[in-house]
């Protein structure tokens, strides 16, 4: 993980005239010159910690930057471990596919769809297969036709070695609506 610290201004490097001062309890302090908020965050043997620039005056924290950095490291593991943006899930079909695994497949790609995950529909060919690519392209429509129209076709079908390809994501939830 990167230096979290990069983007904080810390002590001295606080150019402001005037801050508003919490104290390591996240309780107001007052409104002080950057000096005397130095000062006492230095009587305190702590640092003093620029949390909110945009504010007027800008807020600093008096912390240890230790445990700064440590809340901060911590905050972001959640929410990077909470960021489950829709992941890629692949559907593998054959070109003469038997009629219940066609709709077994279909079932688990209505499954992801309603998750939020992309699906890479992958039609693969084998041996004397790749002499009826066009049964690749039947299977790839069957799928879109009965799935319906709310789905983005992300990557129309292309064959890709002996692989013929397509990428379909859900619409977006206010274009589902409409």
């Amino acid at each position: 993980m990167k230096d979290v610290l990069s983007n904080w201004k810390i002590n001295q490097q606080i150019k402001a005239d005037l801050v508003r001062v919490l104290d390591a309890d996240k309780k107001l302090v007052g409104i002080m010159s950057l000096k005397e908020a130095l000062e006492e965050s230095a009587k305190r043997e702590l640092d003093l910690i620029e949390i909110a620039p945009k504010a007027n005056p800008p807020v600093v924290r008096m912390m240890e930057l230790g445990k700064f950095k440590y809340e901060l490291e911590k905050r972001l593991r959640k929410e990077k471990r909470g960021a489950k943006g829709g992941e890629t899930k692949e559907i593998r079909f054959s070109p003469f596919i038997a009629e219940a695994d066609f709709q077994n497949r279909l079932e688990r790609i209505k499954e992801f769809l309603q998750e939020g995950n992309k699906i890479r529909i992958v039609v693969k060919f084998t041996g004397r297969q790749m002499n009826s690519k066009n049964f690749g392209y039947k299977i790839i429509k069957r799928v879109l036709d009965e799935i319906g129209m709310n789905v983005n076709i992300d990557m129309e079908p292309k064959f890709l070695g002996r692989h013929l390809v397509s990428v379909i994501s859900p619409l977006a939830k206010s274009k589902a609506k409409e």
